[in-house]
């Protein structure tokens, strides 16, 4: 099910944020796993840019999966993934957790995510 939160901000601005677009852009070989909640007030404020940085760094859908949980923050890979709080993206390669976003983070997932795929 896809998560309405992950649809992307109209008004986010990929010219602000040039270098964490082209970090995405770059790693065209992982993916993302966004596990999050339409009903939970930090996906509400995060997500919807994350969505727009990916849009705006071309990554394609099929790389994108959402996995919805529910109030008790169940669902999908919930155990397999260790996923306490949420949002919690993980992006992969090869199968590999490469990075990891927890809602706690200081700065925006797309600029934390492309930080650390960056380093």
């Amino acid at each position: 099910m896809a998560l309405e939160t992950m649809a992307p901000n109209p008004v986010w601005d990929a010219d602000a944020h040039e270098e964490t677009v082209t970090v995405l852009r770059e790693h065209d070989d992982v993916t993302y796993t966004i596990w999050g909640g339409d009903w939970c007030k930090d996906c509400r404020s995060q997500l919807p840019d994350f969505g727009a940085a990916l849009e705006a760094a071309d990554v394609e859908d099929d790389r994108i999966e959402h996995v919805a949980v529910d109030r008790d923050k169940q669902g999908p890979g919930v155990e397999a993934y260790d996923i306490e709080y949420i949002p919690t993206i993980v992006v992969e390669r090869g199968g590999d957790e490469v990075a990891r976003f927890v809602e706690s983070e200081d700065v925006p997932a797309a600029a934390y995510l492309a930080e650390q795929l960056d380093s």
